[in-house]
């Protein structure tokens, strides 16, 4: 009996060197049940095929061979295993994988059971708020403490977007719920309707203009970065001195934010550093200064942040005055961090190795032509509103439609390259967020209607009296909550009979709301996504970076009004010289 058991077994493992297993067949053990036994076999669960046969026929052979072999080695043998087996399930507490399967199908099930309560317990709490709503709507109150509800409601609406993470809903949503809801609460309240309605119409004609922006603006960049038209700026930083790559780093940003959209360029240069840093302090910290360097880079143009274009596009600022009040305050407000950033150790510590850089993408056909095209199209914004008078947003729409018939053109019966084209583009730019504008200017919109924004600017004047501090106080804020909400609340506070077009104020608002959501990770969008791009710590930033930032930002307000008094004396001293004056 030994003899034969022997024989079968040295049979069968000539028959398994003669049937080796394919390449890429995965071999996992798993039990296999019969009537009588149970024996260990291998099976593949993946489905390639060699030579014709595919690799369940090879696991069905096996398993044939092994029961073949358990036969020689006769039932005690049989019985040995399986009260092996049941021995060790026992003691593991868990039975085989096949009963794991089972066991994970009902884990998934309730899971998926717990989820749908989930789901209807949110969906009831919905409900009933909408529902309780709709019946304080209908109450007379609501007339009559219209500043009340609109208040409670603004309120509530952006503790939602605060807390978007926690209560697992999407920002643009609420939004546009507390749009709709705080326009309904105004129709009640106002005279009548003819008059709320005639507000809402201009009102959405001056968020439209920001919206056709923004849309046309992220789907350029979005084919530019397509076509890997970036690497025309990202093949220039050849350096790897730790130090000198921080100076670059922030200064190519800084001017590259200055054309694109500061959520842009710092994903753009974020994805540089992975090609050119491997995974280190020394890389976080380089992702910081980019969005240090897109926000100020941001600040000095009318269209390299939304805040700024917020306040072009509605005539607080123009071109030329903004960009010429505010490039030195955003370069000191970057300046002063780097040189902080390069005496710590993250910074002086080993470079990375030229043996670290990975390579970069190749262009796309054609594609210095289309980042010529396309930055052509955005710097062309500005002088397209000059010559013609029309909004800022024609002449971008003008640009993406330029761009459109060009890369049709180039593009033309190339069928593998279609998400070259403008179709494909506008499925991937960040359309939730141009809603989610939407929704904070509508809202912001029904607060000024009602007169609420012009009773806290009041307040405000009578409490600090400081046009510098007020414009401060925006800036520390916008890095706990939005920005753009923050801006489009000034912007309802303050007219331009307070505050006369491109004055201090308005730029000192431009300023401080684009530069000082860097002192915390979560205060601008270009920080959001570094933050989710390298999987950053709130508490890592607040620690290693929010001090700079913070003294970048008071240098830059430092540096604004020392060139503002240098400018409004330096005439009157001129006047005063002998040689000028004609005494």
């Amino acid at each position: 009996m030994a003899a034969a058991a022997a024989a079968a077994a040295s049979a069968g493992a000539a028959v398994r060197r003669k049937r080796a297993w394919p390449p890429g067949c995965v071999k996992k053990p798993i039990f296999l049940s019969t009537q009588k036994s149970v024996k260990l076999g291998f099976v593949d669960f993946t489905s390639g095929s060699v030579g014709g046969m595919g690799c369940v026929a090879w696991r069905r052979s096996d398993a044939f061979i092994a029961r073949a072999e358990e036969k020689a080695r006769g039932p005690s043998r049989l019985r040995q295993q399986q009260q092996q087996a049941v021995s060790d399930s026992e003691e593991s507490g868990s039975c085989d994988p096949l009963c794991s399967v089972d066991e994970s199908s009902s884990q998934e099930y309730e899971s998926s059971s717990n989820q749908q309560k989930t789901d209807l317990s949110k969906a009831v709490a919905i409900f009933a708020a909408a529902v309780t709503g709709g019946v304080a709507i209908n109450q007379s109150w609501v007339a009559s403490h219209q500043d009340l509800a609109m208040a409670i409601l603004f309120g509530l609406g952006y503790a939602g977007i605060i807390f978007e993470e926690s209560l697992a809903f999407n920002k643009s949503g609420v939004g546009l719920v507390m749009a709709v809801s705080l326009w309904v609460i105004r129709s009640i309240g106002a005279p009548s309707t003819d008059i709320a309605v005639s507000e809402l119409t201009h009102a959405s004609a001056e968020v439209s203009e920001i919206v056709f922006f923004l849309l046309g603006a992220m789907t350029i960049v979005e084919i530019i970065d397509a076509h890997q038209g970036f690497k025309l700026v990202t093949d220039n930083i050849t350096t790897r001195k730790p130090r000198t790559l921080l100076w670059v780093v922030g200064f190519v940003t800084f001017f590259l934010s200055a054309v694109l959209d500061n959520l842009t360029s710092t994903i753009v240069m974020v994805s540089l550093l992975r090609k050119l840093v491997p995974p280190s302090e020394y890389r976080k910290m380089l992702g910081a200064v980019v969005v240090i360097a897109a926000n100020a880079g941001g600040a000095w143009t009318p269209i390299g942040d939304v805040t700024t274009t917020m306040l072009w596009i509605h005539g607080q600022i123009s071109t030329l005055p903004t960009m010429m009040g505010l490039v030195i305050p955003s370069a000191v407000s970057l300046a002063v961090p780097l040189a902080l950033m390069s005496l710590t150790s993250e910074v002086n510590g080993k470079g990375p190795d030229a043996a670290d850089v990975i390579a970069i993408e190749q262009m796309a056909p054609r594609g210095k032509l289309v980042f010529s095209v396309g930055i052509g199209a955005l710097i062309f914004v500005p002088v397209f509103k000059a010559v013609t008078g029309l909004p800022p947003f024609m002449g971008m729409l003008l640009g993406l439609g330029v761009l459109w018939i060009l890369t049709d053109a180039i593009h033309y019966g190339e069928s593998e390259r279609q998400r070259l084209k403008v179709p494909q583009a506008l499925s991937r730019i960040d359309t939730q967020g141009a809603l989610f504008f939407l929704g904070i200017l509508l809202s912001v919109s029904s607060l000024e209607a009602a007169g609420i924004l012009r009773e806290l600017a009041n307040y405000l004047d009578a409490h600090i009296p400081n046009v510098e501090l007020i414009a401060s106080s925006i800036g520390v804020v916008s890095a706990i909550i939005d920005n753009v909400p923050l801006v489009a609340a000034t912007m309802g506070m303050y007219d331009l009979v307070s505050f006369p077009k491109d004055s201090e104020f308005w730029q000192l608002v431009a300023y401080c709301a684009g530069t000082g959501g860097s002192m915390l990770v979560i205060g601008s969008a270009a920080g959001v996504a570094f933050m989710g791009m390298e999987k950053i710590d709130f508490f890592w930033y607040f620690k290693k970076v929010s001090g700079f930032a913070f003294a970048g930002y008071a240098a830059g307000i430092a540096a604004y009004l020392a060139v503002h008094s240098l400018q409004d004396s330096l005439p009157a001293t001129l006047a005063e010289l002998p040689f000028i004056s004609g005494s």
